[in-house]
């Protein structure tokens, strides 16, 4: 049955998102998309298989992208080196937003409840780069003063033909490093006395481990519909993927977020 004229669909009203190319348009309009399903004046077409000629994902023409080793050390002694720390997170979460959307729009026939949850996840990444984005401006930059990276993004390109991987290899890898990061990077911020980046990392950092129990929760799923074991799948695209699995890791915040034990002691 095709969708009522009057109603827009949420998958096509994602990718409509995924690109623009100002961060805070951006954010506006996933804002209104939220808002709009809130309302319940939407429709979900699960079965469409969704195509784009657009160059994916949208973004400003700055930061300049480049290799990481290439990003520049941050210093904590001074404000521009707490700045440069401020981007750096600010371009995380920019590009959080764009994997949210790219999970949201991209793969057809999962539970009405996975593109609900991708949903609050790009809603709760663009309401961390507003935040993160104000206080670089009250340090004197603003978002694209300095030089960024795409490894995220890369690995979003890479697994962009299966969900399976997807779930594996973003949230539940890249972005569940987040978790081990945020509390060294927080404990770095409020020793320099910058105690408002402190306070946006706990927000992060609280729905962070939300945004990776998510991933675990869909990969797990994938797992159970594809008859395959999830820890040595995982283990397979780990190998397959190149991905480099590197600790310390913060244990307390993976349970939470759906890793067993078992599984975090084996990649150590």
């Amino acid at each position: 049955m095709a969708n009522p004229p009057d109603l827009p669909e949420l998958r096509a009203v994602a990718l409509e998102c995924l690109l623009i190319n100002d961060p805070m348009a951006k954010g506006a309009a996933v804002a209104a998309m939220n808002d709009t399903v809130q309302a319940g004046a939407y429709t979900l077409d699960t079965c469409a298989a969704l195509q784009t000629d657009a160059a994916i994902p949208g973004r400003p023409a700055r930061p300049e992208l480049v290799a990481p080793r290439l990003v520049g050390h941050r210093s904590m002694a001074t404000v521009e080196g707490r700045a440069m720390l401020v981007h750096a997170l600010a371009h995380i979460e920019f590009n959080a937003v764009n994997l949210a959307l790219d999970a949201l729009w991209r793969f057809p026939d999962m539970p009405q409840q996975y593109y609900h949850d991708w949903l609050r996840v790009a809603r709760e990444e663009a309401y961390h780069y507003s935040l993160l984005s104000a206080h670089l401006e009250t340090l004197g930059f603003r978002y694209g003063d300095f030089p960024a990276h795409g490894s995220l993004w890369e690995m979003v390109e890479r697994t962009k033909g299966d969900v399976l991987a997807r779930m594996a290899l973003v949230p539940r890898t890249l972005e569940a490093r987040g978790l081990d990061a945020i509390p060294s990077l927080r404990a770095k911020l409020a020793q320099a006395g910058d105690q408002a980046a402190a306070a946006i990392l706990d927000i992060i950092l609280r729905d962070e481990i939300g945004h990776v129990e998510i991933g675990n929760r869909w990969y797990f799923h994938m797992c159970r519909l594809r008859g395959v074991a999830p820890a040595p799948t995982y283990a397979e695209l780990v190998e397959q993927y190149k991905v480099n699995l590197k600790g310390p890791f913060n244990v307390d915040a993976r349970i939470e977020a759906g890793f067993t034990e078992e599984e975090l002691r084996s990649f150590v």
